[in-house]
């Protein structure tokens, strides 16, 4: 397995993007979940001028010792032989494939591939991920895996990462993260989401803040700040894993809250910001998105990259 990341290019800024939208989940006609916003966003950013070919990055599928880190054997197992009751697939949200299975392994394994190489570079992302609804052993809410819970305890395990911090900015509680870590003092969990969205049976985090609907720019940064300062204090990551939904944005279709583009370019550049200034490289993965124009959240998430990108260590 390749786990270099080294810079590319004198004096740049090396962010590594790791993608795995050429391995594609198929959905019915009409279906929901909109899959092609992850191809749209590595077309998007490769087109900035902001990376170079080498910065883009197919990832490893994560393993079953990887995913058993964060899932029971038989859930695994379950999965990859296709054998979950039409109950458990309704549930997860998707139909079951071979591909489907490829395609939760390899987006697990691009946010291991990004913490790796946040350790190196000073950020990285998964220009996918964010599956934070996965419990330990069943999914739910267009998640299969969890992918910041299996890289999280990975690199503990292969780096010998202290504590991990995992910031969750998604519009939805990051129900399965929270269960999984649940009394685990290596990884704390915050989750920043709206107080009447889905999951509708919260867990609880390390630490939870919650929003009413409707909330708009001023007091939804003002509540991050509140949740970084409060993550910060109570502790010392050696690495943060950041769930930068763009389903907050006003005009999303499962939001309920009404931040604007620049005001979810403001939340990256607080969350990245005081990051840097705590010394802690950051690993970040999309999280949702269901913008009414899919252009919509394209671009939040490319902003959050483009953003990113300003905070990489220089060669």
């Amino acid at each position: 397995m390749d786990r270099t990341c080294l810079a590319v290019g004198t004096g740049a800024a090396a962010v590594k993007l790791h993608y795995a939208d050429t391995f594609v989940l198929p959905l019915p006609p009409g279906h929901r979940f909109p899959m092609e916003k992850y191809a749209r966003l590595r077309e998007r950013l490769a087109a900035s001028g902001r990376f170079t070919p080498g910065d883009l990055r197919i990832p490893a599928a994560a393993d079953d010792d990887q995913i058993g880190r964060a899932h029971v054997g038989t859930y695994l197992r379950q999965v990859c032989e296709g054998t979950l009751d039409r109950q458990a697939m309704r549930r997860i949200g998707f139909p079951w494939s071979p591909a489907m299975v490829e395609r939760s392994r390899r987006s697990a394994g691009a946010t291991i591939a990004a913490c790796r190489c946040a350790l190196e570079d000073g950020v990285s992302a998964n220009l996918a991920g964010g599956t934070h609804h996965a419990h330990r052993d069943f999914g739910a809410g267009f998640c299969v895996f969890n992918d910041a819970a299996i890289a999280a305890r990975q690199m503990q395990a292969e780096a010998g990462i202290g504590q991990v911090a995992i910031i969750d900015c998604d519009v939805h509680q990051g129900d399965g993260t929270a269960a999984i870590l649940a009394g685990d003092r290596s990884v704390f969990t915050f989750s920043l989401h709206g107080a009447h969205n889905f999951p509708f049976d919260k867990q609880q985090s390390d630490l939870d803040l919650e929003l009413a609907d409707g909330v708009g720019d001023d007091h939804y940064l003002e509540v991050l700040a509140y949740g970084l300062d409060q993550v910060f204090a109570r502790c010392v990551p050696e690495l943060v894993i950041y769930l930068a939904g763009a389903d907050p944005y006003a005009d999303d279709r499962l939001g309920r809250l009404s931040l604007s583009i620049e005001g979810l370019q403001a939340r990256d550049r607080l969350v990245l910001g005081r990051c840097a200034d705590e010394g802690v490289p950051v690993a970040l993965a999309m999280a949702g998105g269901y913008g009414r124009d899919i252009g919509h959240t394209v671009e939040i998430h490319a902003n959050t990259v483009l953003t990113a990108a300003g905070f990489a260590r220089r060669s």
